[in-house]
């Protein structure tokens, strides 16, 4: 972790915020009904559900409701197309947990390009390891541009230079850049919706390229079949967003069906794994997923704690995107029954779908 990254982490709430509600007012729920990604933020921006992000103190610390993500992205989509980029081609974003990701993947839709979600966090071995792969990711992708935090300028620029030299911006840069004032054509159900990259844990990433039809018809499956959305819903995650467990589970999903997320950094979860759960508590979430050592790490590091928390509202437990161990679950089960099972009967538990890669 950067020293950035960690002062993102550590920084103080800003005065005033309020998380965005678990419901709408005056908007009928629809659940993934709609052709595209960007048609599905359409009608969610009526509304007033949203993300908001928290800091690894726990700290409310931005909000961003469906209609100002729409805002904020169709006017990254025309700074995106003041680069001189055509469309479909590849745009690469460094997949930090804020909003300048949020905007800039939702932007590319409006404008006709292609988001490739990239890993924020270093991988096991360190800078060169990580410079290696974001190359690698770059270069099979033929991206035309990337994004970045500017603590990890330095790590991507050299990954570019060995992947062909496509243009890098931080996101103060592409923030001062000025607004196209073309057109912008969203894409539509028979195109590409963005490139999914593989975790990279057993091989080098390897990486889809996800149509419309299909990220429609998954996000369909999972709040209808799988977490069973339902009105007043509120998710959490602290997934990493270039996963499909963070971005389709607990960004692309909700954002289909106007369901409310609230966002820990995957940094901040690795620092203080029983943050999640406090957190969970706090806001009575009622939608949650984990891979199993996300229930392992929690169980053992709440030290005591079960018994102040209230998670009673917590509904769908989801899992996946590791093997499934039946002894962590029961451990996490014992070590939480006193804040689930004594206040509430019961929490469904959903699995998430192994992904085979080709």
């Amino acid at each position: 972790m950067t020293a950035q990254s960690e002062k993102r982490d550590t920084a103080l709430p800003v005065e005033g915020l309020q998380m965005t509600p678990r419901t709408n007012v005056d908007l009928q729920q629809k659940l993934a009904e709609f052709a595209t990604l960007a048609e599905g933020l359409d009608y969610a921006a009526r509304g007033e559900t949203g993300f908001n992000f928290y800091t690894g103190r726990g700290q409310l610390q931005s909000v961003l409701p469906y209609p100002e993500l729409r805002l904020k992205a169709l006017s990254a989509a025309r700074k995106l197309l003041s680069l001189g980029l055509n469309r479909g081609d590849r745009v690469a974003i460094v997949a930090e947990t804020c909003p300048e990701f949020m905007s800039l993947f939702f932007g590319c839709q409006y404008a006709g390009l292609v988001p490739c979600p990239m890993p924020y966090t270093m991988y096991i071995g360190g800078k060169d390891s990580y410079i290696d792969r974001v190359a690698g990711m770059l270069r099979a992708a033929g991206a035309s541009a990337v994004v970045t935090p500017a603590d990890l300028e330095g790590h991507i620029r050299a990954g570019a230079v060995l992947a062909g030299n496509p243009r890098v911006l931080t996101h103060a840069e592409f923030d001062a850049l000025l607004e196209s004032d073309g057109e912008l054509k969203p894409f539509g159900p028979d195109d590409v919706a963005y490139i999914q990259y593989s975790s990279g844990s057993t091989s080098n990433p390897k990486g889809v390229l996800i149509s419309q039809r299909a990220i429609v018809a998954n996000t369909a499956g999972i709040i209808r079949h799988g977490m069973k959305a339902l009105p007043g819903d509120r998710a959490f995650s602290w997934l990493p967003l270039y996963h499909d467990m963070g971005l389709v589970g607990f960004c692309l999903s909700p954002m289909m069906g106007q369901i409310s997320v609230d966002y820990l950094p995957t940094t901040a979860f690795a620092r203080r794994p029983a943050l999640w759960l406090k957190l969970m508590s706090d806001n009575k979430t009622t939608v949650c997923y984990s891979p199993t050592f996300g229930y392992d790490l929690a169980a053992r590091r709440i030290n005591g704690e079960a018994p102040t928390l209230d998670l009673s509202q917590w509904r769908a437990a989801g899992i996946g995107g590791d093997m499934v161990r039946a002894d962590v679950l029961e451990h996490f089960a014992r070590t939480l029954k006193v804040a689930v099972l004594t206040k509430r009967r019961s929490c469904r538990a959903t699995a998430w779908p192994k992904r085979r890669w080709p």
